[in-house]
């Protein structure tokens, strides 16, 4: 017969997972079976199973941090000034624009499994085509893919070939986005830019935080991975399918949060922002 106060205990109260966020707070590496072993000790018996399941209950995550290149304080004060000149800028007549790279046999989609963790065979050297796009808050221009090198040339040859498509979307007034790249910033993409653009816009370096179509990037690869292309003509079509299956809300939803991310980079002294 079962008596009662036997087994484990299932409930960790209140006063407890207080404790549990303050070693949280002085170690965020600590593991499940420390936590449930500190709680142990404090008189409380429970399996770092239902630690986890506590937290995560309480909004906690784990996971590796996202590794990104370290802001010097020159980029740190730029950003800032930067965010604080185009604060109520009226993004709707931006095109955003970013090349990118989609690789076959991605693995990074999480997948729920029993028994023995699964295993996907993985070539040693995964194939990638890159692809370049723009989009605004009236829609997104055609992407185009390529497998070779872009240079300042290429670039621009890309650009003009897109001119007409973005003109339909925002006729004669509208800005360009681009970032810092080399090949942007080129002799050669300056002097197309000046001649066909009727603006392009200043950019801080080292600002992908900044650039909503990072976010439309994640998206496309993500639904990309998802299709399982086997070889690199499907990958093409996959990306291009799911680029055009972006809804447009989507992208407004995008233009919308600029406000937003400027104000960020001011409050947080021009530090990374979470986007």
């Amino acid at each position: 017969m079962h008596k009662r106060g036997n087994g484990r205990q299932k409930k960790i109260e209140s006063n407890k997972l207080c404790e549990l966020k303050q070693y949280i707070r002085k170690d965020n590496s600590v593991s499940l079976r420390t936590l449930a072993t500190k709680l142990s000790g404090d008189g409380v018996e429970v399996s770092h199973v239902t630690v986890g399941a506590r937290l995560r209950e309480l909004g906690y995550k784990s996971g590796l941090p996202n590794g990104t290149p370290m802001l010097t304080a020159d980029q740190k004060a730029n950003r800032v000034a930067w965010a604080t000149n185009h604060l109520n800028d009226q993004w709707e007549r931006t095109l955003f624009s970013d090349e990118t790279a989609f690789q076959l046999f991605r693995n990074t989609i999480s997948v729920w499994y029993k028994g023995p963790r699964p295993i996907r065979p993985l070539p040693k050297n995964r194939q990638k085509v890159f692809a370049w796009g723009g989009f605004c808050a009236k829609g997104k221009t055609s992407l185009h893919c390529f497998t070779g090198i872009m240079d300042a040339r290429f670039y621009t040859e890309i650009l003009e070939g897109h001119l007409p498509e973005i003109r339909r979307m925002l006729g004669r007034r509208w800005r360009f986005q681009q970032d810092n790249d080399p090949k942007h910033t080129s002799r050669v993409a300056k002097e197309f830019l000046k001649e066909n653009f009727p603006e392009v816009m200043d950019w801080p370096s080292n600002s992908p935080d900044l650039n909503p179509i990072e976010n439309l990037w994640g998206i496309v690869k993500h639904h990309v991975e998802k299709r399982m292309p086997s070889n690199i003509s499907e990958l093409e079509q996959y990306m291009v399918e799911e680029w055009e299956n972006i809804p447009n809300e989507f992208l407004t939803n995008l233009i919308s949060s600029m406000h937003d991310r400027c104000q960020q980079v001011i409050d947080n002294n021009g530090e990374r922002i979470n986007y």
